[in-house]
């Protein structure tokens, strides 16, 4: 959480295990060992691999792009006095809300799973407003928390004891 002249400011995102500067390494030393592959299959005449060989890394590259553009969605939720601003996005806010703090409240559902994260749910304006849908279990406990302690709660079932 940082503390802003507008409130507080609490950035939920993705883990992300490389940056698309280390995809692009990965996607150039695949390309040369893909390229060296089909070279030294054209010297031996097998020359219509060349576009597979193309076509492999394209498909690659481009599902290496998609992944990191993926994980860089975002919600940013600031708690100001007396409102509430919620700003969901990869690279700017695609949708927005700003709520009353008078007027929303906090679901924190439980996990189906042991593994799981909980389900964190705001609701205000009459709509139903998920959070940190794609966060992993202990960051949701986390983000559930630092909620907990500025938003009033109606549902606080989570954090159950699971057996194996």
């Amino acid at each position: 959480m940082h503390r802003t002249k507008d409130g507080d400011l609490i950035v939920a995102e993705p883990d992300r295990s490389a940056t698309w500067e280390t995809n692009k390494i990965v996607l150039l030393i695949m390309c040369a060992l893909s390229g060296t592959i089909a070279l030294g299959f054209t010297w031996v005449g097998a020359w219509p691999i060349l576009p597979f060989a193309g076509l492999e890394m394209m498909g690659l590259g481009s599902a290496l792009y998609y992944v990191c553009w993926k994980l860089r969605y975002r919600h940013v939720i600031t708690l100001a006095p007396g409102v509430v601003r919620i700003q969901k996005g990869h690279y700017y806010p695609r949708k927005e809300w700003e709520l009353a703090i008078n007027d929303v409240a906090l679901s924190i559902l439980p996990e189906r799973h042991p593994l799981d994260a909980p389900s964190i749910i705001l609701y205000g304006d009459g709509e139903e407003i998920p959070l940190g849908e794609f966060l992993g279990r202990e960051d949701a406990i986390e983000l559930s928390a630092r909620l907990k302690a500025r938003l009033p709660v109606v549902n606080d079932q989570a954090h159950t004891q699971h057996d194996f």
